[in-house]
Parts: C-alpha cells; structure tokens; sequence
C-alpha cells in the first residue's frame, strides 16, 4: 500500500478518495453539522472553503486520542476528549448493599439541547470491597446521648413461675364420672317436671326413669311412693323432686358407705380380692396398696393370677410404685400354694396387709368357682380366719347384671365388701343403689378414672347428689 492508501481513511479507501477525503469531509462537517443542529441555513460557499482549507491539514493515519468517528470526519466536527475540559472527580455515589452508582456521563457541548443519559447502575464486582472515603459531617450541634438500653430482667427460678393448679377434690371428679347417669335421671326429671302437677302418669313416668337409670325396681318404687304422700296434687320444680331422691338415695346407701378397716393386731391384715373377668381387680389392688401406703402401712402383694402374664407384670409395677414386694410364680402355677407362700412369707416379716390377687372367673363356670374356694381352704390351713376381707370387685357397666355375680360369689367365697369400678364409663351408675338395698354389703370404694387417686372410700350424700346432677351440700 503507498503512501496516498495509508492517508486516506477505511471509508476512502473503500468508496474513493473524492467520497470520502478525510480533511474536506471533516471541515464541511465542521460547518454542516452545527447549522443542521441549530435549524440555520447552509452557505455553500462557507461549506466548501471550510472544506478546502482543511484539505491541506490532513491529519495522521490514526490519531487514537480522537476515536473512531474522529478519526473518519476530522478534528472539527468531533472534538477528542483531550479538547474538553475534564470534570471534577468525584466519590462514587453511595448506592444499595452491593451496587456502585456511576456518576452522569457528560456530553460535548453542541447546538441544541439533548436529553441528559440517564445514572447507570451496576452490580459491585466480585471480590472485596472498597468503600468510598466519607465526606467530612457538617458543622453542627452534637447529638444528644443515647440513652442507656435497660438490663434484661433476671431469669426467675423455676420455683418462681405461675403455681401450679389445685388439684381437684374427689366430689367434682366424682359428679363427673357419674354425668353420663346423671344426665339421663335429672334431664328426665326436668323434662318431665315443666309446669306440670305433681300426678298419677307423672309419679308413673318418673318410676320408669328411676328403673331405666339402674336403681333397681325396689328401690325406684319405694321413692316414688315416699315422693306421692309429701307432694302430691301440687305443683313442684324439676329441682324439688331431684332434692327429694337424693335425700332418699342417701338413706339407702348411708348404711353401707363403710370405710376398709384394717386390724393392726393381725399383721397381715389378708384381704382376698376376687371378680370376674376384666372387672379391674389387679388395678384396683394397686391402688388401694397405694392408699395403704400413703397412710404408713406395710403391704405386700400377692400375684395370684397365674394364669394371665400380664396380671403379673403389672403387679409387680404396682409394687415397684409403692415400694412393696410381690410373690409371684411362673404363669400357669397353683394359685393356692403361691397364696399359702406368700401368707407364710407376709407372716413371718410381719407386714400389715397382705393383698392377694387372683384370677378372673365367669360367676357361671362352676369349675373356675371351685378353684377359688380351693385358695380360700389352703389359707385357711394356717389360719383358720382368713381371709379377713374378702373384696368383690364389681365394673359398673354390667348394670344388674351385677346382682348375680355378687349372689355366686358370696355364696362361694363369703364376699363382705363391694368396690364399684368405671362408674365413669358408664350410665348404669345407678347399680350401686340396688346393690345396697338388697344385699346391704359395705360399698369400701367407688373409682371413676385410671389413676391412682380416681379410687376412693365410698361417700353415701356425695354419691347421692352426683346422682341427681347436684351440687355439694357443706
């Protein structure tokens, strides 16, 4: 390439050199652009001798301070950034968490007004940052303190924090319990007692009730006859008549709300706790060795039913709880001589209450009834007057069917004292009325829930009231 090629431009070279000579084509830019800029008329005549007086400049092949678009129209028309006067430097601008914000892109001064590029932002690099030198802060007042944050209030010992709830007594767990029963006595009494005389279809309708809620007939007819001669042909209140049954339900049960006495001139003490199946007696024995204990007595417990392994590991929790030993055997071993060892063993250490479990056993199978009485005779081979107490256990559930189980068992085994488990599972709580009236054998304990405190000595007005959806009296 000669020396003209390497003067002239790309767009020279490309198109001509009268196309495109870079010195005439920049001075008529020189002129041209401007006036096109303001809207003014071009002179042709100042156009081209702009364009002849640069032709003799002709600039260098590549002047690298004047750019692209300088280099091609020439000096004049594009001023190179060395011509205009460098802005101040200034701190990047302070922009978000991560973010460098540019400062405006200033433009040449030209003929007209252009609109001003908008800030770029851009994200920080990666890598560590560089923060900007801070301004110096104005001159001014200085501020107030701050005010010195409070301490964190002291942790409170535990011992310190809400107390605890009081337990609740036995009456409300027991009026709870008995809901279901007394649900069914006293809605039907209200139910049957709205503005309404004291009549003959009433007194009938309230009978039937009783009967239905499990107080046996015996004892529904004879508190509706005692109803009859006080009250009526008047008008009475759905609560005087629940007034008066409680009143005669408490009569009745009175005299067999007897507490377990124990005779500590015996040691042991033998109560034989017998039932059929699923009555509750392996539980009910723990609970009362619990009482027991709580009231600083020695027991020991004896797992006499064999025949269910599972009777015999929970015993043994239950002597675990109250810290009493157990005798127990291999499952499927002889009730009466694991009876005679332990009665052997509670003597010779001297305890206080020997309990003995034994197996559940349908009244109505003659052959389990004979093995009970079988314990009862190797007993009785050391000595002659135990067992002391003999517990039936009875589930509240089995309704009158109860009546039958206590008539063969006390026939079998001389039962004298009755415990009347699940009376909250049940609205046949009733049953233990009838019971009293017709056998007249102590009611030691009623239980309404699992734990060990849901087992408790047998309360005749507190029963009585519950019954009846009532309040206690104090």
């Amino acid at each position: 390439m000669n020396d003209t090629a390497q003067r002239q431009g790309f767009l020279s070279r490309l198109f001509g050199p009268r196309s495109f000579d870079p010195a005439p084509a920049a001075g008529a830019a020189a002129v041209i652009v401007p006036a096109l800029l303001s809207g003014d008329p071009v002179d042709p005549a100042t156009a081209g001798a702009s364009a002849f007086a640069y032709s003799t400049e002709r600039p260098k092949r590549w002047d690298s301070s004047r750019g692209l678009l300088g280099n091609i129209l020439g000096p004049v028309a594009f001023q190179p950034p060395a011509r205009i006067a460098a802005p101040a430097a200034t701190a990047p601008l302070a922009g978000p968490a991560g973010t460098f914000e540019l400062p405006p892109v200033l433009v040449p001064p030209s003929v007209g007004t252009a609109p001003a590029a908008p800030s770029l932002t851009v994200p920080a690099p990666a890598g560590p940052s560089v923060t900007p030198a801070a301004a110096p802060p104005a001159a001014g007042p200085a501020p107030a303190p701050l005010a010195p944050a409070a301490p964190p209030p002291a942790a409170q010992p535990e011992d310190t924090l809400a107390p605890a709830a009081e337990p609740v007594s036995f009456f409300v767990r027991l009026r709870e319990g008995l809901g279901r029963t007394a649900g069914r006595l006293a809605g039907g009494i209200n139910s049957l007692l709205t503005e309404r005389k004291l009549d003959a279809e009433t007194l009938e309708d309230l009978e039937d009730l009783l009967i239905t809620g499990d107080l046996g007939t015996e004892t529904a007819s004879k508190l509706v006859e005692d109803l009859s001669r006080s009250r009526f042909g008047k008008e009475v209140s759905a609560r005087e008549v629940r007034e008066f049954f409680a009143d005669g339900i408490a009569r009745v049960l009175e005299p067999v709300a007897r507490p377990l006495e124990i005779n500590p001139s015996l040691r042991p003490h033998v109560i034989l706790v017998v039932g059929v199946n699923g009555s509750g007696k392996t539980t009910t024995i723990g609970k009362i060795a619990h009482q027991l204990v709580q009231e600083g007595r020695s027991v020991m417990l004896a797992a006499g039913d064999t025949f269910r392994a599972a009777a015999v590991e929970q015993l043994k929790i239950w002597g675990e709880r109250t810290n009493s030993p157990v005798v127990a055997r291999d499952t499927g071993a002889d009730a009466a001589g694991l009876a005679y060892e332990a009665l052997e063993k509670a003597r010779a250490e001297g305890v206080d209450v020997l309990l003995i479990d034994t197996a559940g056993r349908l009244h109505n199978k003659s052959e389990l009834m004979e093995e009970l009485k079988k314990v009862v005779r190797v007993l009785r081979k050391i000595d002659p007057v135990v067992p002391h107490t003999v517990l039936q256990v009875l589930d509240a559930t089995v309704g009158q069917n109860a009546h039958q189980q206590v008539k063969i068992f006390s026939e079998m085994v001389d039962v004298n004292g009755l415990v009347m488990t699940k009376l909250d599972g049940t609205a046949k709580g009733g049953v233990v009325v009838s019971l009293a009236e017709k056998f007249g054998l102590p009611v030691h304990y009623v239980g309404v829930g699992e734990g060990a405190e849901d087992l408790r000595p047998f309360a005749a007005q507190d029963f009585a009231r519950s019954l009846m959806d009532l309040e206690r009296l104090h």
